[in-house]
């Protein structure tokens, strides 16, 4: 069966400051729960005039004391700013404040621009290298087993220990993450929006391909990040769609901005190779009634056979935001 959980990112909404941002994130989260969702993950991102969501272990966090059945966590720790046993020790807490319900998703991609990796830490071009050794190190830290033998650090254990570990996802958009998943046995989650589902379904392939099993994930379990909108009728939900349409422009010549409201985004003026574009956007999104957003996520994941799909949505208007969640989750009869 299909589960399907929710991706937020704290997005920028023109004309309302930015903590609302974060506060909205702590409230979806609550709804979603109630809702039925399976899990509620938060990204990653630094210096980004969009996305305003910079410290997931502080926000889930948050999202702990706000909830109590739906699972939580990052998606993700982007681990090449942070030392392996630092993230142990943050989601050990988490998995304190939550047992049972944390999930530690981890990214290999800087999450930001050059610079900015470079300020959150020096080593930011060399760290990428040590990403599997890295992820080694979580999984026994974590778990409270032995480090590799001869570690340097094998004395040094993660605290709080407790009953529940962490549930480690690898998170990519690439090949290379769905080789480090395969490795180590983890569960593995494409980021279909971010690429627009280019690379999908090879990276899969080779994740289930070259699996090996653990003992906590004796088979492989892959996953997929879709951008959805569902809204009462086509035209409605095409219509809220329209600012991320126009963001999706803007960022292929590199700008990023806080995402405006539906008037103002269809207010400006476009080329006709700018509208071309897109009107293209708009055949390849999942947006529209809840039936045919729920049709073609499942189209999706029976095509490239994956077990959840984790939805992310923008809006300018956050009522619009939690409906659509609502839809989609009586679609999918999750209640």
């Amino acid at each position: 069966m299909l589960r399907l959980s929710v991706l937020d990112q704290s997005i920028a909404a023109a004309g309302r400051p930015h903590g609302q941002a974060i506060r909205d994130t702590v409230a979806l989260a609550s709804h979603c729960e109630a809702l039925g969702y399976h899990r509620f993950w938060v990204s990653e991102h630094h210096n980004h005039p969009s996305i305003l969501g910079t410290a997931p272990e502080i926000l889930i966090a948050a999202l702990a004391m706000k909830t109590e059945r739906i699972r939580i966590g990052s998606a993700g720790i982007m681990l090449p700013h942070y030392s392996a046993l630092k993230v142990s020790e943050q989601f050990r807490v988490l998995d304190a404040l939550a047992p049972g319900r944390i999930d530690l998703g981890l990214g290999r991609a800087p999450g930001s621009d050059g610079l900015t990796a470079y300020a959150l830490h020096p080593m930011a071009n060399e760290r990428p290298q040590q990403f599997p050794a890295d992820v080694r190190d979580i999984l026994a830290w974590i778990s409270g087993e032995p480090l590799a033998e001869g570690h340097t650090f094998a004395q040094i254990r993660a605290y709080p220990a407790g009953d529940t570990v962490p549930e480690v996802w690898m998170l990519g958009s690439s090949n290379y993450g769905a080789q480090v998943a395969a490795h180590f046995g983890l569960p593995y989650c494409f980021a279909w929006f971010f690429t627009d589902g280019q690379g999908a379904a090879e990276a899969l392939r080779m994740y289930r391909d070259g699996y090996r099993p653990s003992e906590r994930h004796p088979e492989a379990i892959g996953g997929l990040c879709v951008w959805a909108l569902a809204a009462d009728s086509e035209e409605e939900a095409q219509h809220h769609y329209t600012p991320r349409a126009r963001w999706q422009l803007l960022r292929r010549q590199g700008l990023y901005t806080a995402i405006e409201t539906p008037e103002d985004a269809a207010a400006h003026p476009y080329t006709k190779a700018e509208e071309a574009v897109l009107d293209r956007f708009r055949e390849q999104a999942f947006v529209g009634t809840p039936d045919r957003v729920a049709e073609r996520i499942e189209t999706l994941a029976s095509e490239l056979d994956v077990q959840e799909i984790a939805v992310v949505t923008w809006t300018h208007d956050e009522k619009v935001r939690r409906k659509s969640y609502a839809l989609l989750a009586d679609a999918f009869g999750l209640r």
